[in-house]
């Protein structure tokens, strides 16, 4: 799906300074849902109480799948985070995966996992609109 890679970039709009906040930021930000990960991981292997009744024994496994989902939610999100820090080891963090346009100091502290620069990511939005809208 990239369309441009930003590896040709010579000169890269952030600083080495910017640069190292975001590493820092990304790497604290994994830190923090590996922790909650982990938590929640000892937790589920806690609970395996049976119940005497079908309706609480449903009400916790229903509580189970929404902490499931919630961690392969968190998996998704560390796999970014991961892809992120990649993507500052070989100089292309910051750059849209699809016009190779900078993405933007605020629009990175806003999301630092952002991979398209807001033009990009509106007209996925309105792709994604439209398409729901066909069906």
């Amino acid at each position: 799906m990239c369309v441009y890679s930003a590896k040709m970039k010579v000169d890269h709009y952030l600083t080495d300074a910017q640069l190292d906040y975001f590493r820092s930021r990304l790497l604290k930000w994994r830190s923090e849902l590996l922790n909650e990960t982990n938590s929640t991981q000892s937790k589920l292997k806690g609970e395996k109480v049976v119940e005497a009744d079908d309706l609480d024994t449903a009400s916790n496994m229903s509580n189970q799948m929404l902490e499931l989902r919630s961690k392969d939610r968190v998996r998704k999100l560390i796999h970014k985070i991961d892809k992120a820090l990649a993507r500052i080891d070989d100089g292309t963090y910051g750059y849209c995966e699809e016009t190779g346009e900078p993405i933007g100091v605020k629009r990175l502290e806003a999301r630092p996992i952002a991979t398209l620069c807001i033009s990009a990511q509106e007209q996925h939005e309105k792709n994604e609109r439209e398409y729901r809208d066909d069906d």
